[in-house]
């Protein structure tokens, strides 16, 4: 899979873990109970401390097993027991509710960690299907298909999250290799509809359509689609999608349609500059308000330099002092870095300038032809 920031990024176990292992359990209820009793014994009838470790359950249910939770419980019970028996309570009934105070909160530790672990256990089915539904949207990276080499980095902002608004996708059609990466307007979980409608249009186009424009005009069209749906099911607004479409077809120079989005950035000879492209056509779903159609043009330089593209999670990533990440000048400095470590490297310098301020999906591809 494409390098992920997240703490699912890896297809999580069903079985949930804890953080209690069974010795840990038992120094800590042998030296808690040998403090207290120690402690007791030099303390007033008024101060024995054996009574505390009755909160010793609920903490093992946080952290622990069923199982464990239930040793805790049966401990405190039986190491209350030996302390009344010892030293009794003033009263029967003080000695009766002690006790069974303790065997209640220890039945209900075990009740709780019981539903902590079944929600633990929900939660890792949950992510196993995030996982497997982004092994079906985001081809894993890097990828070589004829001659040309993709690799990057993807960083979905919400937490737990695998898939955003942020997607990409490279096939090698009868045409030639061709490659989108788009950002679906907003984040998360809500811009999911629409991404997945531009990928699904895409790996359909890429392989009817001769030409490259005549791929975004079907992707323009199956934006359009999704709103009109998402607005008849009133589950979502209507959304746009920035995105950036190359083409390297065999034998001729490489091209580029871009609807809104970032321009790509060439990095060669230890130096790095934006690619100057002359149309910017709208972003998908709003190519019915543009006067003129899309149009394809020459991809200058792609082959002799490794191309980086974003979306604008990067460009827009805010420091501490509330200035935007300076893309251009930090891919001049990382410029001499090998083509197949630039995304990471680059990611690397957007966390450092960044930390936990990142607000928008990220996508971060290297593209090299040839």
């Amino acid at each position: 899979m494409p390098t992920i920031r997240t703490a699912a990024a890896d297809t999580p176990s069903a079985r949930p873990t804890t953080l209690l292992t069974n010795r840990m359990l038992l120094a800590g209820l042998v030296g808690l109970t040998v403090l207290a009793v120690l402690l007791g014994a030099f303390a007033d009838e008024e101060w024995r401390l054996v009574p505390f470790l009755v909160f010793l359950p609920a903490f093992t249910a946080g952290i622990g097993s069923v199982r464990q939770t239930s040793i805790a419980a049966v401990w405190v019970v039986l190491a209350e027991s030996a302390a009344l028996l010892h030293r009794p309570l003033p009263t029967t009934a003080a000695n009766v509710a002690m006790l069974s105070f303790s065997v209640v909160l220890g039945a209900l530790s075990v009740v709780g960690c019981g539903i902590r672990i079944r929600q633990q256990e929900e939660i890792n089915r949950l992510r196993s299907v995030s996982a497997a539904l982004q092994r079906q949207m985001l081809r894993p990276l890097p990828v070589r298909l004829g001659g040309v080499t993709v690799d990057g980095v993807y960083e979905p902002v919400e937490e737990d999250s695998m898939v955003g608004g942020d997607v990409y996708e490279v096939v090698e059609s009868p045409f030639g290799v061709r490659l989108l990466i788009a950002d679906v307007q907003g984040k998360g979980l809500p811009a999911l509809g629409a991404a997945f409608a531009v990928l699904v249009a895409f790996r359909e186009a890429a392989q009817r359509e001769r030409e490259l424009a005549d791929v975004a005009v079907a992707l323009d069209e199956a934006v359009a689609r999704y709103n009109v749906y998402a607005k008849q099911q009133e589950r979502a607004p209507e959304r746009f999608v920035t995105a950036l479409l190359l083409g390297f077809p065999e034998g001729r120079p490489a091209e580029v349609v871009n609807c809104g989005h970032i321009p790509p950035y060439a990095v060669r000879g230890g130096r790095a500059e934006p690619l100057p492209l002359r149309e910017t056509g709208l972003p998908l779903g709003l190519g019915a308000l543009a006067d003129e159609p899309r149009v394809a043009e020459p991809l200058p330089s792609a082959a002799d330099a490794t191309l980086v593209l974003c979306t604008d999670g990067v460009t827009e990533a805010r420091g501490p002092d509330g200035t935007f990440y300076p893309l251009h000048s930090r891919l001049r400095e990382l410029a001499a870095t090998p083509a197949d470590s630039l995304a990471a490297a680059l990611d690397d310098d957007l966390h450092g300038f960044a930390g936990d301020r990142l607000r928008d999906d990220v996508a971060l591809l290297t593209v090299r032809a040839g």
